[in-house]
Order: C-alpha cells, then structure tokens, then sequence
C-alpha cells in the first residue's frame, strides 16, 4: 500500500476514488484494519453500538422482480403474505415487552393493491399504539412508489408519513447506482438518481436517514466506488445520512443465482482484474466483507457510522468488522425475512445481552443506541 495513501488516512485527509481503487487492489490486509480501525476511533472512540430493533415486513407481493430478490412474490403465489394492520401491531404488543425494543424497521413489497392511506394507518396505528416506539420505515423505493400510487409529490409523501408518526428511514433499495449493472440487477426498479433524489427530499424534510451497498454479485471495485462517490457528494449538501452498512449479497433461491449475469464476483470466467476476485460459491469471501467495511469507513469520511449486518455478515464476520473500521452491528432484529429468503444462516434474532458481549470481546465498548445514536440508559 503506498505511504501517500498512509499518510492521507492518518493527516485526516480525503481519498480520491483512485485512492479507494488502490486499496480495493491491495493485499495488505492488516495495515488497512489498522488504518480504518483508527479512523473509526477518530470519529466514535472505542464504542460499538447496537439497538434493540425489531423487523416487521408487511407483505412480500411486490409489483417489482429484482433479480437478486428472493423474498417477493406475486398475489396469489405460493408463499405470498400480507399482514393486517391488527397482526402487526399484535406482532409488536408481544416483542415490545418481552424485548424492550425501542425502534420497529419497515420495509416490505410493493403491492399493488394497498393504498398510500393503508401505510398511513399503519404508521399512526402503531404510533397510537406505541407512542415512544421509534418508527424507521420504507425505502426510498417505497417513498417512490407511495408518491406515485397517491399523485403526490416526494415532499408531500414524506410529510404526510411523517405528521403520521415515522420518525426516520431504512437505506434500502441502493443496492449498485451504476446504471449498467443495475439494468442487470433491477431494471424495474427506481434509478440510481431517482434514489438519490428520495433521499435529498427527505434530508430536506428533516428525516434521518440510512445509505446501503449491496455488493459481490456482478460489480466491479469501481462500481462500488462509484456507489460511495454519490452517497459521499449526497451527504456533503445534506449531511442527512446517519450510517452506511454494505449489504452483502446472498445468492440462494434468488434469479440471479450463484453465477451472474457478467463479468463479476459470481462468474466462474471472470478474468478482469478489476473486478472483485472470482468466488465461484457466489457468497462474498470473509476477506472480501472485511476490505469492503474498511474501505467504506476510510472513503467515507462524512459518514459518522459505519455498520456491519450481522445478519448477512454472520455474528464472526461481524465482530471481526469492529476490528476493521465498522462500530455498529445493528441489533436483535426479530423475525427477518428478506435475507433469509434467499439463504441466510445466521439467525432471525439476537438478545441485547448476546449483541453487548460480541461487541466486548472484539474489544470495544457496547452501547445500546437509540435510533439517532444516543445512548439508551435503562434501570434493570
């Protein structure tokens, strides 16, 4: 790895996208934990953050075929579900006691039969229901998709959930902003700019908000460098962005398989040097998930938190990313399914207690965060 780049990283000095690309390139593996760990203590000292969440998927009929996707169906497919307003709420009647969860995540399919004033309801169901619970819902592709099924406008959207009770928004739907993969990998679904665009509004509306990646299908290292160069340019007008957390594909039960559509990591044929190593499998290598944390928290540097899924990463691959620059990994989660649709192992929920001892044992400090990064202080 070349002193200049060191050097940069260490003087607290913005890399370019070639910087990035060079330390996509290296092997050094060890120097570059070291320099995003320090990084990572630059801006959050030694502490590691997790919350006490829970998932709630609404439905998984979807109007859109992604096809890296494993969890959406057509209405009336084999498998196809969509809860009532009354099963979600009793869903989080029984979580939010036995758990002490303090913030319910929403995403789901685009159905397209809900109304914009279903979501609505949903919203101010819950928040009637739970009044201090914090509500962090829909992807900018939902936001898209609520503005068009309502012929409002994003900020009218946005402010219509919010006077209903949702309190910040989930980073999903990024998945690659390069036009020609995505064409690959989500052709019906909204643009990379038009996500983009969400995101700004919502910023402008004064909804926090997350940025997601999702990586080791058919991009290349530029691809992905290019994906953080736009969410980096977003957040210097905004400053909106509370965390980045890079998605790691999963290939089972999914269209776009283990192979690929090209010239990326799941290509046996793949020979452009560019591109991320050949992982015939079609899972991201460990070695792959720890580089792209590190390089995310050292490119990123408007970014204050940097996330690692254990989800998708695994409980190890997580911990291990506190090591290489990451200083949250989510938390208990409860019940989720798109992941797990499409061939997760790990598991559908983790305790506050489990979560607080990875992070002890990778040697940082837990922190229970709320949903804005405060810490939660409790009396047991």
């Amino acid at each position: 790895m070349p002193s200049k780049i060191c050097n940069k990283i260490l003087a607290g000095k913005r890399l370019t996208e070639a910087d990035a690309l060079t330390l996509f390139k290296s092997d050094d593996i060890f120097l570059l934990a070291s320099l995003a760990s320090h990084a990572a203590e630059t801006k959050n000292g030694r502490k590691a953050y997790f919350v006490r969440n829970r998932h709630i998927n609404p439905t998984n009929i979807c109007v859109n075929r992604c096809r890296f996707c494993a969890f959406s169906r057509s209405k009336g497919q084999e498998g196809a579900y969509e809860l009532t307003i009354e099963e979600i709420i009793k869903k989080l009647r029984i979580t939010h006691h036995t758990s002490r969860i303090t913030e319910v995540h929403i995403v789901g399919g685009l159905h397209p039969e809900w109304p914009f004033a279903h979501y609505l309801d949903m919203v101010s169901s819950i928040k009637k229901n739970f009044p201090k619970l914090h509500i962090k819902a829909f992807t900018a592709v939902e936001i898209d998709y609520f503005s068009k099924i309502s012929g409002l406008s994003l900020e009218e959207t946005l402010k219509a959930l919010k006077r209903c009770g949702l309190g910040s928004m989930p980073g999903g739907g990024a998945e690659i902003f390069a036009p020609a993969i995505r064409n690959k990998l989500c052709p019906e679904k909204i643009s990379g700019d038009r996500w983009l665009e969400v995101m700004a509004v919502a910023h402008e509306a004064g909804l926090r908000t997350n940025a997601t990646m999702l990586y080791g299908h058919i991009e290349s290292y530029e691809d992905r460098i290019d994906h953080m160069m736009k969410l980096r340019k977003l957040q210097d007008k905004t400053g909106g962005f509370q965390a980045f957390i890079p998605l790691a594909y999963h290939p089972k039960n999914t269209e776009l398989g283990v192979r690929g559509l090209g010239s990326g990591i799941c290509n046996k044929k793949n020979t452009n040097p560019q591109s991320p190593t050949p992982n015939p499998s079609g899972y991201t290598s460990g070695l792959d998930d720890l580089k792209t944390i590190a390089i995310s928290r050292l490119y990123l540097d408007n970014f204050q938190h940097i996330k690692a899924y254990w989800v998708m990463l695994g409980e190890k691959i997580s911990q291990l990313a506190l090591k290489f620059g990451a200083d949250d990994i989510d938390g208990t989660i409860i019940e989720e399914k798109i992941t797990h649709s499409a061939g997760a192992l790990t598991e559908e929920q983790l305790t506050a207690e489990y979560l607080s001892e990875l992070i002890r044992k990778a040697g940082r400090i837990p922190v229970e965060r709320d949903s804005f990064y405060r810490k939660v202080r409790r009396s047991e």
